[in-house]
């Protein structure tokens, strides 16, 4: 069972580095757009994420700490709703807002520093 957590946990990592790769090739790119491709990263991370907080395949004795997860998770839906409402904007005029387009890669890194630091 630990070895099914290792890899779900891996399948998170990917789509960590999903979103923040392909954000961080619109942002380091010039064209600072949301891509269709931090959609599906985010996806992956928040699908692996909700997996990894069910209380299956911890040793014994360990236990779960809601307080960080429930903070990861509200992270997640606002990065989830700054690429919405970003690529909506993007849709209807052309560009996407610079606050919302770096808030999820400033929101990524955080989400980031958060599983690893907390």
């Amino acid at each position: 069972m630990e070895t099914l957590r290792h890899i779900v946990l891996f399948i998170h990592l990917i789509g960590f580095a999903v979103l923040f790769g392909s954000w961080a090739v619109q942002a380091f790119g010039g064209k600072r757009e949301i891509a269709r491709l931090m959609h599906v990263g985010i996806s992956i991370a928040a699908v692996a994420g909700l997996a990894l907080a069910a209380p299956w395949g911890l040793p014994e004795g360990a236990e779960m700490n809601y307080a960080k997860i429930g903070t990861k998770l509200i992270v997640l839906l606002i990065i989830g709703a700054f690429l919405g409402i970003g690529q909506a904007r993007q849709r209807k005029a052309g560009a996407v807002p610079p606050v919302l387009f770096w808030g999820v890669g400033v929101l990524t890194l955080v989400n980031a520093g958060i599983a690893v630091l907390w």
